[in-house]
C-alpha cells in the first residue's frame, strides 16, 4: 500500500486538531458571554377608578311631530329643511281668510247676543214696576226674567264662539313649540290640510331637541345588582339618582371627549333579554351629536383605589394560568402567578401575585428562561396619554 500524498495528510490532521480542539473553544467562548439582558421594571403603582364600558345609542330629550290642528290649504313653508328652529318660529301657514270670516261671524253673533240682552234688560225693568202697581200680571213679568237669562247665556255662548274663532285663527300659523333640527317638510304649498285633534290629521314634519341629549344603554342584571349593592353599602358611585363620571366617545374618536351624567334608571329589567335601560344625559351645545348615533359609554365599577398596572405583553400564559418573570437581585429569574384583572387603558390591573417592589420583564421575555441568569436593564412602565 504506498503512504497518502503530504497535501493528503495535512488535511486529515487538521481534520482531526478541529475535531478534537472545537468544542472546548466554543465552550470557552460561551462561557465567556455576558448573561442575556432584559428589560424590567417595577408595576406601576396609581389610584384609579375601573370603569365599565357598555355601547348605546343617542336619542333626543324632545321629540316632537307637527301636525295641523285645523283644516285647509297650506299657502306659506318658512323653513329650510334640517335647519336649525328657535321656540315660536314660524313653520307653516294655512290659508287664513275662512277662519277670519268665521271669527267676524262669532263677533256679529256676539254683538247680537248683546243687544238682546240690553232689549231684555229693559223689558225686565219695565215688567218690574208694571207688576208692583199690578198692571201686569206676574206670569208676564216670570217671561221677563227667563227672556233676560236667556239672553245672557247666550252672550257666554257668542264669546266662547269668538274664542273658539280666535283660537282656529291663531291655528293657521303653525310655530315650532321648541329649539331643535327640524325634518323635511312632508306636504307642499298648495295641499290640503286635515286637521283636528284626532291621529288622523295630517304630519307635516317632525323636530327633535338636539341641546341637552340623551344616551340610552342596556345594563345586564349582574352588574345592575352590583351597583344596587354598592350603593347599599354607602358607597359613593352615585349621587342621588345620578351617576358621576359618565364619559363616551364616538366610532372615530379615542379617549372619552363627551362627559355627562346618568339620570336615568328603568323601573324593571326586561324579562327577555335580561337588561335593565339606563339613560344618561351629555350637553351637546354645537349639536354635533345628534339623535340615532351609537356611542360607547363608561361608568365607574368601583370607589378609587390604588391598583398594581403592567403591560400586556409581561404576562405569559401557562395553560389556565397567568404568569409574569420577575428578576431577583442576582440576576435571577424568578417566575411569579397572578390573577389579572380588566384593562385599564394601555395596561392590565393585577389582582393579586406582585408585590410593589418586585422587577418584572417587561422587554426580551424570550431571552428570559425561569432560574436562568440575565443582564436586567431599567426601564419604565407608562400609562398612554389619553386622547381627547
Amino acid at each position: 500500500m504506498s503512504e497518502p500524498s503530504p497535501l493528503r495528510r495535512y488535511a486529515l490532521l487538521a481534520a482531526v486538531a478541529a475535531a478534537c480542539l472545537g468544542p472546548s473553544v466554543d465552550a470557552r467562548s460561551q462561557s465567556a458571554q455576558p448573561p442575556p439582558a432584559v428589560t424590567v421594571s417595577a408595576p406601576l403603582q396609581k389610584q384609579i377608578v375601573e370603569w365599565q364600558e357598555f355601547t348605546g345609542q343617542f336619542a333626543a330629550v324632545d321629540y316632537i311631530e307637527l301636525r295641523a290642528r285645523v283644516s285647509g290649504y297650506l299657502t306659506e313653508i318658512h323653513f329650510e329643511d334640517g335647519q336649525i328652529v328657535r321656540k315660536g318660529d314660524l313653520l307653516f301657514v294655512i290659508d287664513p281668510r275662512p277662519f277670519e270670516a268665521a271669527l267676524d261671524s262669532a263677533k256679529a253673533q256676539l254683538e247680537q247676543a248683546n243687544a238682546q240682552v240690553d232689549l231684555a234688560q229693559k223689558n225686565l225693568t219695565r215688567s218690574s214696576t208694571l207688576v208692583k202697581r199690578s198692571d201686569e200680571p206676574v206670569s208676564v213679568y216670570d217671561q221677563r226674567v227667563s227672556e233676560f237669562k236667556v239672553a245672557t247665556a247666550m252672550v257666554d255662548v257668542a264669546k266662547a264662539a269668538v274664542t273658539t274663532a280666535e283660537l282656529n285663527l291663531e291655528y293657521t300659523q303653525i310655530v315650532a313649540p321648541i329649539d331643535g333640527r327640524i325634518s323635511s317638510h312632508l306636504v307642499s304649498i298648495g295641499n290640503l290640510i286635515n286637521g283636528g285633534e284626532a291621529g288622523a290629521s295630517t304630519l307635516l314634519t317632525t323636530i327633535v331637541s338636539l341641546d341637552p341629549i340623551y344616551f340610552n344603554f342596556d345594563m345586564s342584571e349582574g352588574d345592575y345588582l352590583a351597583y344596587q349593592r354598592a350603593a347599599a353599602k354607602g358607597l359613593t358611585l352615585s349621587s342621588g339618582d345620578s351617576f358621576v363620571g359618565v364619559a363616551l366617545h364616538l366610532a372615530d374618536e379615542r379617549g372619552w371627549p363627551h362627559q355627562g351624567t346618568m339620570n336615568f334608571v328603568d323601573n324593571r329589567v326586561n324579562r327577555e333579554s335580561g337588561t335593565i335601560r339606563i339613560r344618561a344625559r351629555f350637553p351637546n351645545h354645537d349639536y354635533f351629536l345628534t339623535p340615532g348615533l351609537f356611542g360607547r359609554i363608561r361608568i365607574p365599577g368601583s370607589e378609587p383605589y390604588t391598583a398594581i398596572l403592567i403591560p400586556d405583553a409581561a404576562i405569559v400564559t401557562d395553560q389556565s394560568r397567568k404568569v409574569v418573570l420577575t428578576v431577583k437581585d442576582d440576576g435571577t429569574v424568578v417566575p411569579k402567578l397572578i390573577r389579572p384583572g380588566p384593562s385599564y387603558e394601555n395596561l392590565r390591573i393585577v389582582r393579586s401575585g406582585l408585590e410593589a417592589s418586585d422587577r418584572i420583564v417587561i422587554d426580551g421575555l424570550i431571552r428570559a428562561r425561569p432560574g436562568a441568569k440575565v443582564t436586567p436593564e431599567l426601564g419604565k412602565i407608562e400609562l398612554e396619554p389619553e386622547a381627547n
